[in-house]
């Protein structure tokens, strides 16, 4: 009985992750048939699923388009995930650090080889990095992603990120995984990580740690925009980002311990 209900979950969960990726959000749900094609299920099988993952409310259903999208429960029960008392506050400190730098700042945490993001807060400007809560961004060319990885040394990089890619990103991102090693040792030196066109053309990010009272990282808070506005400004937007996150870390852990030299990790 165990195995059917596993694969049960599992199906669920693949449904809810379908549910969760850029084009449901961008059509405001998706149907059934897509969403088969999207987990590689039969049709049937994801339609059962469904219906049980909309009696819990996790997930909802449009009465006119008919098509499914994440459940109001499910945005609830992530509220009281994680560390519900980071988030609460870090929104005051990227307000803060949007109004002295001008630019998207954002709360991200790592989530196995990608980077999540927790919290965006936008400036009213007319060219912006908007829509990224909620999303996920690759650990190995994003800021966020340089500084969630400070305290990773060679051999925990190489497993974390056994297989990755790495010809697939922006035009200066890291060629391999000794590169990407050195551009994180430069980043830990300085206090914060700048990516430069590592990501996508024209857009840059400069990012800082959050650590707890053991002095772990636990997020990163970065700054990203259009190069021609943030390019001429790493450094002092550095310092600005590295003193918000030093801010946030202190305001919900207290002063955190000096971080570690480091060492292999496990992941």
């Amino acid at each position: 009985m165990a195995a059917p209900r596993a694969t049960s979950l599992r199906r669920g969960i693949e449904i809810l992750m379908a549910l969760g990726n850029d084009e449901a959000l961008e059509r405001g749900g998706l149907g059934v048939v897509r969403i088969a094609e999207l987990v590689g299920r039969e049709k049937s099988q994801v339609s059962r699923a469904l219906s049980a993952l909309a009696e819990s409310g996790l997930v909802d259903r449009d009465p006119d388009t008919r098509a499914y999208r994440l459940g109001w429960r499910l945005f609830g029960l992530a509220a009281r995930s994680g560390q519900p008392r980071l988030v609460s506050a870090a929104s005051g400190f990227l307000t803060a650090l949007v109004a002295e730098t001008g630019e998207t700042a954002h709360l991200s945490v790592l989530q196995g080889g990608q980077v999540l993001t927790l919290l965006s807060q936008a400036p009213p400007s007319a060219i912006t990095a908007n829509g990224w809560s909620g999303r996920t961004v690759p650990v190995v060319c994003t800021s966020s992603g340089r500084v969630l990885l400070f305290d990773h040394d060679l051999p925990a990089l190489r497993t974390l990120l056994d297989g990755t890619d790495f010809h697939r990103y922006g035009p200066r991102a890291p060629a391999d995984l000794t590169e990407l090693h050195r551009r994180i040792a430069a980043g830990r030196e300085r206090g914060y990580a700048a990516v430069d066109e590592e990501f996508e053309p024209g857009l840059v990010g400069i990012a800082a740690p959050v650590r707890d009272i053991a002095g772990r990282i636990i997020a990163a808070v970065n700054v990203s925009g259009p190069k021609f506005r943030l390019g001429s400004r790493f450094s002092v937007t550095g310092e600005a980002v590295r003193r918000a996150a030093e801010a946030l870390s202190e305001s919900v852990f207290g002063e955190p311990d000096a971080p570690a030299a480091p060492a292999s990790v496990t992941v």
